[in-house]
């Protein structure tokens, strides 16, 4: 005979050992585990390619800045040559002009000394110039004079001419010849610009 219970009697109840920690029960309410594993992989797949992307296109725009840079030196280097090749010119002409320059300064200062000299020569009466040497700062002086009243003349008229601060006589001598009476002189004056 089958006996068949229809109250429900509850079994009595096992007593639960003791677990320090307990596992989680999985149920099945949710989406798989397996489902979402799959999800968080390709979302960082995703991620890492979207990232890896971005890095590889920053790279090509700085490798594209880096040949433009280096194409930029390129010429940058070619206008400094040609540049420093055209200072190098400048510098051999300007070196020529100051020589040019300096060669016209050279011939230009005789002529006011000279000039200076026959005027001052030309008021004296009776006196005839040999030579004359220029020292730089100081003219040597040599001639005759028909007395020594105009050697003192001469000596006058340089000083007073502007172009001479300190006149003094380093010799004169007499001299007979032809019945006249000459006296040869030497003078040195010094400058007022040397």
């Amino acid at each position: 005979m089958i006996r068949i219970n229809l109250l429900a009697t509850a079994k009595p109840k096992k007593a639960k050992k003791s677990r320090l920690f307990t596992m989680p029960q999985l149920t099945r309410d949710g989406p798989s585990p397996w489902y979402v594993a799959l999800a968080i992989t390709v979302a960082v797949g995703a991620g890492l390619y979207l990232y890896h992307h971005k890095l590889q296109s920053t790279h090509e725009k700085l490798q594209t800045s880096i040949h433009e840079a280096t194409t930029s030196i390129a010429s940058m280097n070619k206008v400094k040559q040609a540049y420093l090749e055209r200072q190098k010119e400048y510098d051999a002409f300007k070196r020529r002009f100051d020589i040019i320059d300096q060669l016209r300064a050279s011939q230009a200062s005789p002529v006011p000394l000279l000039a200076s000299v026959s005027e001052t020569v030309d008021k004296t009466d009776g006196v005839w110039l040999l030579n004359m040497k220029d020292d730089g700062a100081s003219v040597s002086l040599n001639g005759i004079a028909l007395g020594p009243t105009n050697v003192a003349n001469l000596m006058t008229n340089l000083r007073t001419s502007g172009y001479f601060k300190n006149v003094q006589l380093h010799e004169a001598v007499e001299e007979d010849t032809q019945k006249l009476q000459t006296f040869s002189f030497s003078l040195v004056c010094e400058k007022t610009k040397a």
